[in-house]
Order: structure tokens, then C-alpha cells, then sequence
């Protein structure tokens, strides 16, 4: 039988690939959760026809989870305060979002059956090793950061209380959507290179190896755990690539070539490189289909009508 998928913060990045990508061999409804206080109106434009659609104007922070899980059979909780940068500024915002909201998705989760799959990030470790498994060192560079393996931590204290669930540390996400944002490297980079901009990157970072994950990858690995119930209580890794950001240029260069570099200070630099070894997710069925060079194409098509090309 097709499941009832409830997406908090449904018109972001993610969500707005996701919620018209979901797989329709495990999927029946979808119940999409969102503020609009980024007002992604767009994302909800000409969404497919093969899947029934609710849209909930609402808060975490306030939404009545038992009333709106009612017949839900998972939540894909995406909502969330998700710029590393910024964070430094928003403690308290991160906070009241990112702990607070997610402990009522989790007693409502509980209260109401419904299985959980959470986005960590792989921002979460501090190793300074060559390979970085799941099991790596945890040391969080950002606010934000923090709050998604305090968040992991929180659902994990939960299992004893029969919560199903499945963790994912996603590598930073790149690639198109109805509600992208251009906060991350790669779109940011992309977005500055189409507009005639200089490439803002940290002072530390061009040499360092980092691990990415084009969008397309990531509605995967949702769709894996959804089609094979996959809810274990366990943490993946999931990646498309590891690259430089030296490489991440490159590609965008080879678009676009008078494409600039300006040398930038931040607030959370710091100097991990490292590559982020997926073997656990591979063993459950995932081979990333994404590239850098497919996934910069994709946007700068989209942008293709801008007279800075």
C-alpha cells in the first residue's frame, strides 16, 4: 500500500525537488509543513499529477502535531535553520528551531507511530583524517552545525520509546530546484559566476577536499529508505563526490571562463579536508547517478537567458 509522507519545510531546496521526485512506487500523499517565511510561493507551481497534494501553511515551532499526523505514516523532517554562516549571528533562532521544533516533530512522531527520517550534515565532523566514516570525530564548526548532532543525538534518546527512525548526514547539497537557495558552495558559486561576479571563496578552503551531494542524489537516498522501510535507528553518510573547491571552480570555469576568484574571510572557517566514505548506504542499494558537471550545467541552463553569459 502507498504511504502518506508528511515534509516539514516542503518548499526549500530540498523539499520543493522532493516533493515532486518522491517515488510514486511508495508513495501515495504527500502532506507538505511550511512557514513561507522565505516565500518560495514558486515551489508549489505545477506540481505532478501522479501523487494527491495537502499544503499546510504552519510553523514547528506551533504546529499541532497529533491533530496533523493523523493517517501519516512517515515525516521527512526538513525544516530547519540551515545557513552555517548566519547561524553565528541566530543562536537563539537555531535554537527555538532546530532543537525546540525538532522535539515536538519527534513527540508527535512518537504520540502518532509515525516513522522519522532526519538530514544531519556531514558539517558535523572535525576530523582531521584522510577518511571520515560514520564513526568519525564530532566536532561541529558552526551553531548549526551543532544543533543537527545535538538534533541526532535527541532522536536517538527516543528509541527507547519505540520511535523509528533513519539519520542521514548529507555532504553539501547542489543542484536545481523550484525553491533552490545559494547559500551552499556550488549554487552560490554558480550563481555569482552567471551574474559577473567574483567567486567568494573562504581564504582557508581552495585547496580543501569536501565532500558534495547533487540533489538528485539526495531524493534518492530518501527514496531508498521509503521504498525498503529502511528504520533501524541508524546514521548514513551520503555523498555524490569528493572534491576540492579548486575542482568545484574548474568546473564552473570550463562554463563559464572569465569566471574570477575573490578570496574571502569567514566566520566558521576552519582547515578540514577530508573525503567522506559512503560504503554504508552503497550496501543498501545507493549508486550516486549526480556529477559537478552535470549538476553546474543544469543551473546555468536555468540561467541562461541572463546577459551576463
Amino acid at each position: 500500500m502507498k504511504k502518506t509522507v508528511f515534509i516539514t519545510g516542503a518548499l526549500g531546496h530540498i523539499g520543493s525537488r522532493l516533493i515532486r521526485d518522491l517515488s510514486p512506487k511508495a508513495v501515495g500523499r504527500i502532506i507538505m509543513l511550511d512557514n513561507l517565511e522565505s516565500k518560495r510561493f514558486a515551489s508549489l507551481y505545477d506540481l505532478p499529477k501522479h501523487f494527491s497534494y495537502r499544503f499546510i501553511e504552519g510553523d514547528i515551532r506551533t504546529a499541532d502535531f497529533d491533530k496533523l499526523f493523523e493517517g501519516v505514516d512517515m515525516c521527512i523532517h526538513l525544516a530547519a535553520l540551515s545557513e552555517a554562516e548566519k547561524s553565528v549571528e541566530y543562536r537563539t533562532q537555531v535554537e527555538e528551531v532546530n532543537i525546540e521544533g525538532l522535539k515536538r516533530v519527534v513527540e508527535g512522531c512518537i504520540a502518532k507511530g509515525v516513522k522519522l527520517i532526519f538530514p544531519s550534515t556531514t558539517s558535523v565532523y572535525g576530523d582531521r583524517v584522510p577518511l571520515v566514516t560514520e564513526e568519525g570525530e564530532i566536532a561541529p564548526q558552526s551553531p548549526y552545525a551543532d544543533s543537527k548532532f545535538r538534533g541526532e543525538e535527541i532522536i536517538r534518546s527516543y528509541k527507547t520509546k519505540d520511535l523509528q527512525f533513519t539519520i542521514f548526514r548529507f555532504a553539501t547539497i547542489y543542484g536545481f530546484s523550484p525553491g533552490m537557495r545559494f547559500s551552499t558552495a556550488v549554487n552560490r558559486f554558480v550563481w555569482q559566476a552567471v551574474t559577473g561576479q567574483p567567486l567568494s571563496v573562504w581564504k582557508t578552503a581552495l585547496k580543501q577536499k569536501r565532500p558534495y551531494l547533487a540533489l538528485e542524489d539526495c531524493v534518492q537516498a530518501i527514496n531508498l529508505i521509503l521504498e525498503k522501510d529502511i528504520f533501524k535507528g541508524e546514521v548514513y553518510n551520503v555523498c555524490t563526490e569528493n572534491a576540492t573547491v579548486e575542482d568545484v571552480v574548474s568546473t564552473i570555469k570550463s562554463f563559464i571562463p572569465s569566471t574570477e576568484i575573490g578570496l574571502v574571510d569567514s566566520k566558521v572557517m576552519n582547515s578540514f579536508s577530508y573525503d567522506l566514505v559512503a560504503k554504508k548506504i552503497r550496501a543498501l542499494g545507493f549508486s550516486p547517478k549526480g556529477n559537478l558537471h552535470s549538476g553546474v550545467s543544469e543551473i546555468i541552463e536555468h540561467f541562461g537567458r541572463l546577459t551576463n553569459l
